[in-house]
């Protein structure tokens, strides 16, 4: 469905010399459904983790002490 035309002083944030007439709708949707590696962190947690390699060596390292971990024979 197509948006209405909207007055400039609408209260949309959208500047004027924006340009989406060739905007294609849902271009990456499909993409987007097959999965995601994006993934917000907290405020608290992104002051300490400032980029991908720092979150990336917390997370494997998290992951080898749980492999570590000894788990119980099931019976």
């Amino acid at each position: 469905m197509s948006q209405p035309n909207r007055p400039a002083d609408s209260g949309d944030d959208i500047r004027p010399e924006y340009d989406f007439t060739k905007g294609v709708r849902g271009k990456h949707h499909e993409a987007y459904r097959g999965g995601t590696n994006v993934v917000f962190l907290d405020s608290d947690v992104a002051g300490v983790f400032t980029d991908s390699e720092s979150v990336n060596r917390a997370l494997r390292l998290l992951l080898d002490l749980a492999n570590k971990q000894v788990r119980p024979k099931s019976k």
